[in-house]
């Protein structure tokens, strides 16, 4: 049985899933801005199945398990642990705007983490392969905040990028947003729980869509975000 988050790990957590957090995940949309642009995403309804459909799927079979071992590799002071899953992650992401993409925000959380205080993540600044969830977990490790929650709130800070992407491309009014949001609440806890319990040789996903608009995206005539 896990330990509830406590009042002051809570703050900390808020604070890592907050859009304030300087690693410049506003600039990305993660294929979500082709999407529009091709009129596969066009409305509220379009938006919550593509939302959706990737944290039904690709989070919760991938990136959710791989955060968990992550976590633990930190917890367990096994830095080949750390950079095998980091790797694993980085390989999966399917076209190289979205590599980048994971390696920037990464980087630049390495980045803030080194700045408070946070030795681990120095080496990672600058490291080829690096992962927002390589950086993500550490922080949520060395601040106590415990996994299930720590997990969730890896999941929500991208549910939110996503969803602000979303309101920005299509456009979205803002009850519409936080309908979204709503909506996806009990999609996230279910794929959170699912994602904990996958052994390792159940990790994995494919996108295709996904994979698509990553690589449509780099010749876009115009663009309003990175990815």
């Amino acid at each position: 049985m896990t330990m509830p988050i406590s009042a002051a790990a809570l703050p900390r957590l808020l604070q890592l899933c907050s859009p304030a957090l300087p690693v410049g995940a506003y600039a990305y949309s993660q294929g979500l801005e082709c999407a529009v642009d091709r009129g596969w995403v066009r409305d509220e309804a379009s938006a919550s199945a593509w939302i959706l459909g990737l944290l039904n799927h690709s989070l919760r079979h991938l990136d959710l398990p791989v955060f968990a071992r992550l976590y633990q590799g930190w917890a367990e002071h096994d830095q080949e642990r750390v950079r095998y899953w980091t790797a694993r992650l980085h390989a999966a992401r399917e076209a190289s705007e979205l590599q980048r993409e994971d390696t920037q925000l990464g980087a630049a959380l390495a980045r803030l983490l080194s700045d408070l205080g946070i030795n681990e993540a120095q080496p990672w600044r600058n490291a080829p392969r690096v992962c927002f969830a390589t950086l993500f977990s550490l922080a949520t490790l060395r601040w106590a905040i415990p996994l299930p929650e720590a997990t969730t709130g890896y999941g929500w800070a991208w549910l939110e990028n996503q969803v602000t992407a979303a309101t920005r491309l299509i456009p979205l009014g803002q009850t519409a947003s936080q309908r979204l949001l709503v909506a996806a609440g009990p999609v996230l806890v279910q794929a959170v729980q699912d994602g904990l319990t996958l052994t390792d040789a159940e990790i994995g996903a494919t996108a295709p869509g996904l994979a698509l608009a990553g690589a449509l995206h780099e010749t876009q005539y115009s663009r309003l975000f990175r990815s």
